[in-house]
């Protein structure tokens, strides 16, 4: 099983006490799953899923909510794909239902906007963000190596209001157009997080963050260890240089003429080409010197050899030594 598909099983066993927030999922899950049909002069109203447990939610939900009679019936889907698809039929009192839902107003108007009055308590934002992820939300299995979560919708003014409603938890959640309809999507790790926290999939959360967590550990590793390869090529590169420095110094003028302290530092470089100024600072025979002074005496060099090559200024070799 997917892990949306899991993260949506367990979505599908919540039930809020309070009916107001009851209306606000049902709402979401019927303005995106369902359609009306006329049947015999009679309107009809159908919700489809291809999971058994959501369609079960929706049916006792249409029953606790507004004490109607629905039934489930379950189609095969032909072609290549084998899932079953689940549907809830409301055969009465169908339009007092969807006015009840906000989802159409008087004179069977359709409405593509979240009415506000669904949404006036937080748990009823939650619920109906539950709802619109289990009717149209997708969510990437952590362990892919991206973080995607979306909600898909019909019409740019849902797409928009779902937008709004999920950064009212501040979850920087942004929405676009494709070729069928519109969606809202979530490309942070930690804000989708924040999602399945804020709709109540905690399981599910748990798993994600698990698996966040190892990957964001893994990668910091791996930038640690590249640092220090990094630093250690630099170091290398830097002692090959300045090792043959100080060799052309030795043929042209020998070292024995240098000045003791840039002698000593010569040799130590010479002697140990990788090593790094700290450790050539804690060598130098007439006592322990810091990095910078290290570092001093080998700039030193540098601007002999550049002059002894021409490329340096009598002026650049000036200085204390």
């Amino acid at each position: 099983m997917s892990f949306a598909a899991e993260t949506k099983r367990e979505l599908a066993t919540i039930y809020d006490e309070s009916r107001e927030c009851r209306v606000a999922e049902l709402s979401a899950l019927i303005r995106m799953n369902g359609t009306i049909n006329l049947s015999n002069q009679k309107v009809i109203l159908e919700v489809q899923t291809e999971n058994a447990a959501i369609a079960r939610k929706i049916f006792t939900l249409i029953k606790d909510v507004f004490e109607v009679s629905a039934e489930i019936m379950v189609r095969k889907k032909m072609r290549l794909r084998k899932n079953n698809i689940y549907v809830v039929r409301l055969l009465n009192d169908v339009e007092q239902v969807l006015r009840d839902l906000r989802i159409v107003e008087t004179g069977f108007v359709f409405s593509p906007r979240i009415d506000l009055a669904l949404i006036k308590e937080t748990l009823c934002k939650r619920a109906y963000l539950r709802g619109a992820f289990l009717a149209g939300g997708s969510i990437n299995n952590p362990d892919s190596g991206s973080y995607h979560l979306e909600i898909s919708a019909s019409y740019q003014e849902h797409a928009e209001d779902l937008t709004k409603l999920a950064n009212y938890f501040k979850l920087n959640a942004k929405w676009n157009e494709r070729k069928k309809g519109y969606f809202i999507y979530l490309k942070e790790g930690e804000k989708i997080s924040d999602f399945l926290s804020v709709v109540g999939a905690h399981q599910a959360l748990l798993k994600f963050e698990d698996v966040r967590i190892v990957r964001d550990i893994r990668n910091s590793v791996n930038r640690i260890v590249n640092c220090e390869k990094a630093n250690l090529k630099k170091i290398s590169d830097t002692g090959v240089r300045q090792s043959e420095n100080i060799r052309l110094i030795d043929r042209e003028i020998g070292l024995r003429n240098l000045p003791v302290r840039l002698q000593e530092i010569a040799e130590l470089r010479l002697q140990y080409p990788e090593s790094s100024l700290q450790e050539l600072g804690e060598l130098v025979p007439s006592g322990k010197i810091s990095k910078s002074g290290v570092n001093h005496r080998l700039r030193k060099l540098d601007e002999i050899a550049g002059k002894l090559r021409g490329d340096v200024d009598d002026e650049q070799t000036t200085g204390n030594i």
